[in-house]
């Protein structure tokens, strides 16, 4: 039995419930929830430290420099990382970690921490991922389609995981999550 916590990637399409699945999660004191670093500004209801570490450019680039991050990608003109410090102290104090994070991260972390799980979060049909994403109502019709074309891509690298939980559920999927973690620590 490993006293060791367990390193949970979960990725998939946007859309498919990633953020609910982690809100849901934040129920079990057993799981530790990165916060990330992002050269993008706060918006209104964001607090530094909680939605995420708000740093400069410079910053950014000493971080990444230095090693600090397990990954890192650009987004939309900015740059988000998640730092490595925070989740192997989560790990080696027994806490099981979720890192909520797209597919090019996904993999990154992965040839950092190769004994990381890779969980694909999937929708349950191509129809009801792409109702998601239009139904957001956040989106204009151009980002829509730019959206549904990335989440396309995003379905093609579902092999690449570990394992593929389908978001029925979001009760269902928080439910498999657990007794992953629960599994493997158990190993």
């Amino acid at each position: 039995m490993s006293t060791r916590g367990v390193l949970l990637v979960l990725s998939g399409p946007g859309g498919v419930g990633k953020s609910t699945v982690v809100s849901e999660l934040r129920n079990f004191e057993n799981f530790y929830f990165s916060v990330s670093a992002t050269t993008r500004r706060p918006r209104a209801n964001e607090i530094d430290g909680v939605a995420y570490h708000f740093v400069s450019e410079d910053s950014f680039q000493q971080m990444i420099e230095k090693g600090e991050f397990l990954e890192w990608a650009e987004f939309a003109g900015a740059k988000y990382g998640t730092p490595r410090m925070p989740v192997v102290e989560a790990l080696e104090s027994g806490k099981n970690v979720l890192l909520e994070i797209e597919i090019q991260g996904a993999r990154q972390v992965k040839r950092t921490m190769p004994e990381a799980v890779m969980v694909f979060l999937a929708p349950p049909s191509l129809e009801e991922l792409e109702s998601r994403i239009v139904n957001r109502g956040t989106d204009s019709p151009e980002r829509v389609a730019a959206r549904l074309a990335l989440a396309h891509e995003e379905l093609a690298a579902a092999g690449e995981f570990d394992h593929i939980v389908t978001n029925h559920r979001v009760e269902d999927v928080v439910e498999a999550l657990v007794s992953l973690a629960t599994s493997v620590k158990g190993k």
